[in-house]
């Protein structure tokens, strides 16, 4: 079933700041987007870093597997969640998800489709695994964008190698709802 939450969000996010050190933190800061993706990070600096994006009323989603000092174990993850606390995370595991799923963790997982056996796989783990939306990357594939948001029924966001307008417009002409991206000038688009 669609969460709609999410959806909503993302329906009026097309862009995502994806922070990856304090510059894009600080931009992401002053940002119109709602939602933000942390995507690389430290054991150290998450905390702050979601302290700063809570007193802006940021929905968070951290990347569990690019924690460095931190393995995307159930019990890294449960540390994550109970010490951190954002509203969900990212991940490209499988296991993380289930994991997540029995805690009711908000899940964006990440697909990374290289070739038709990595779409079908992914196409399969869509449908079989209980997340929020998935993120398609790279993100300048409008075609394998176009065939997953016909054949799902989750929110699909894209990402990687987005560095232009023309790119995020592509995204969304194909079916993406959201475009995640480290490039800065895009952000207030």
């Amino acid at each position: 079933m669609i969460n709609m939450k999410i959806k909503s969000i993302l329906e009026r996010n097309p862009i995502i700041p994806a922070i990856k050190d304090n510059i894009t933190l600080e931009k992401a800061l002053n940002s119109n987007s709602e939602i933000v993706f942390i995507i690389l990070a430290n054991i150290v600096n998450i905390k702050e870093y979601c302290d700063k994006l809570r007193e802006k009323n940021k929905v968070i989603y951290i990347h569990i597997d690019m924690i460095d000092g931190l393995n995307s174990t159930n019990n890294g993850i449960d540390y994550i969640m109970n010490t951190i606390k954002p509203d969900g995370i990212l991940t490209t595991k499988s296991n993380v998800v289930a994991h997540a799923y029995k805690n009711n963790i908000s899940v964006i997982q990440r697909f990374f489709i290289l070739d038709t056996l990595s779409y079908e796989k992914a196409l399969s783990n869509i449908k079989e695994n209980k997340i929020v939306a998935a993120e398609i990357m790279p993100g300048l594939m409008p075609k394998v964008i176009k065939k997953l948001s016909q054949k799902t029924y989750i929110p699909i966001i894209t990402g990687g190698l987005i560095k232009e307008k023309e790119d995020v417009i592509n995204a969304i002409k194909a079916g993406a709802l959201s475009v995640s991206t480290t490039e800065t000038s895009l952000w207030e688009e």
